[in-house]
């Protein structure tokens, strides 16, 4: 059971590292390094490792070896349509449904974020970029769409910027990720349908101009 608990719980970090981009395309896993991360044994490691190669998130180097996989154009470009796709879906039954205990959420969830970007703690900020997405599908109230969207494996569009471009990229999400609430609160479907197409599209640009 112990090994079992300890395997989950490196599989978990990884993943929320490797779908944030806070695990760079095409960098290699090493075991040792991430097992004294995590604080678990190597074969826990390896256990997530391999869970995470079948699951797609991760390929195996021609000389050994696991690494992120790597993302061409048309993955960025497929991967903005199944999340449009999948959370504009969930917009249309949140805005019938959603709860103020939901709408709060996604508000402490936006606060967090802008904790996050002013200090400039860009792994915080991350994960709580997932977690804003995965709380909105989460207001469809539909499990199985929750179910879909959680086992796709999205990854975010971000990655490492420095100095002003990091500032002003966040700031720009952090105003988006406030306006969709604000219209979901309005029960503006358009209007947080809209704000959503243009957030995946300038993170799409972003991702293809680095």
């Amino acid at each position: 059971m112990k090994q079992d608990s300890s395997a989950n719980k490196a599989y978990s970090e990884l993943r929320k590292k490797i779908l944030s981009n806070q695990i760079l395309p095409n960098t290699r896993i090493k075991e040792d390094a991430w097992a004294k991360k995590i604080v678990v044994g190597r074969m826990a490691v390896r256990e997530a490792l391999t869970r995470l190669l079948g699951e797609g998130l991760l390929v195996l180097g021609e000389k050994g070896g696991y690494f992120i996989h790597g993302l061409t154009e048309d993955n960025v470009e497929e991967t903005r349509e199944l999340r449009q796709i999948l959370e504009n879906g969930a917009l249309e039954l949140s805005v019938k449904k959603i709860t103020p205990d939901q709408i709060k959420a996604l508000e402490k969830i936006c606060d967090d974020f802008t904790l996050m970007h002013t200090q400039g703690y860009f792994s915080g900020a991350c994960e709580a970029d997932i977690r804003f997405h995965e709380i909105l599908v989460e207001t469809s109230g539909n499990p199985k769409l929750i179910s879909i969207y959680k086992f796709s494996h999205i990854p975010l569009f971000h990655h490492k910027f420095k100095g002003e471009e990091f500032f002003n990229d966040y700031k720009q999400t952090d105003v988006e990720h406030r306006q969709i609430v604000t219209a979901l609160k309005a029960k503006n479907l358009e209007l947080a349908k809209k704000t959503l197409v243009a957030h995946f599209l300038r993170g799409v640009t972003a991702v293809l101009d680095v």
